[in-house]
């Protein structure tokens, strides 16, 4: 049903992604920013109420008491809290059309927000362009946008929040419980296996150095990934997200972009690696296994 629908119109559904595409990255740069901050409130105040109940004082401002979710209060310019009109919020179209400033105090507005809208939209089009219109494709398209703000928020923040990084690993067994992508049995050792390895090398390196190399949203991402697309898909995903990392951060480092001390977000790298993968999968780790020899 669905093939036929896309065979009908190509076009049509590629360009639907694209712009459902733009219209979620909008959305994700609101995750992005007002997550880390949730989490945090969440945080201060689990921890002052941990603390009262066995009556230590702290010298501590007490949490926000304003309702903040990703959906209140309205989106406001930082500066002079202009809220942000409908016509102001259209993806890509309103930056440009505002010459990347607030209409109100001409106050620059990032242009990371019009490029995290546009990455989202070439990203979703370009997996129905790649993989039609079927479940799969529709489900990578859900995973995709989880990457997408998973990485920016580790990117910002050094962060993987579990509440991204756990769904999409259970949303990978389910879809492999009726047999999606891989056999269930690949997928589960998947999700172990990837947690594994990356909880070994955090471990390993940290009784060598004494260092924390990485966190443990990291191990969780590659679980996910190993979920979805089972134990096979690991030392392709490991191998194009280290390679990545070092290429990316030496050429960082050249360029004095990057200190050498300055602690590298491992999850973006890892999610390109897991959305390759996820495109071409088959292709890829039949090639990586003919390659080993294995």
């Amino acid at each position: 049903m669905l093939t036929e629908l896309y065979l009908a119109a190509p076009s049509f559904w590629i360009g639907a992604a694209f712009v459902l595409g733009l219209c979620l990255g909008s959305f994700i740069n609101v995750v992005v920013y007002r997550l880390p901050e949730m989490m945090q409130r969440e945080w201060l105040t689990e921890a002052l109420g941990f603390l009262r109940e066995r009556d230590i004082q702290v010298d501590a401002p007490p949490p926000a008491q304003d309702t903040f979710n990703l959906a209140v209060p309205d989106s406001r310019c930082p500066r002079c809290g202009h809220k942000i009109r409908a016509w102001e919020n259209i993806p890509v179209i309103s930056w440009l059309v505002l010459r990347g400033k607030c209409s109100a105090c001409k106050t620059s507005i990032a242009p990371r927000y019009p490029a995290v809208e546009l990455l989202t939209g070439l990203m979703s089009a370009f997996v129905i362009y790649t993989l039609g219109l079927s479940t799969s494709s529709l489900l990578i398209l859900l995973a995709t946008w989880l990457l997408v703000a998973m990485s920016f928020i580790d990117i910002d923040h050094q962060l993987l929040p579990d509440n991204m990084t756990l769904p999409l690993l259970w949303l990978g067994l389910i879809a492999n419980s009726v047999g999606v992508y891989v056999p269930l049995a690949d997928a589960v050792w998947g999700a172990a296996a990837g947690y594994l390895v990356l909880w070994l090398v955090y471990w390993g390196f940290k009784i060598i150095t004494g260092k924390e190399g990485m966190g443990y949203g990291d191990f969780k991402l590659l679980a996910a990934l190993g979920a979805w697309m089972g134990w096979q898909a690991l030392p392709v995903i490991i191998l194009l997200s280290a390679v990545s990392g070092i290429v990316i951060s030496v050429g960082q480092m050249i360029f004095g972009d990057r200190e050498r001390t300055q602690p590298i977000p491992f999850g973006p790298y890892l999610a390109v690696a897991g959305w390759i993968a996820l495109l071409w999968r088959d292709d890829i780790v039949r090639a990586y296994f003919s390659f080993s020899g294995l």
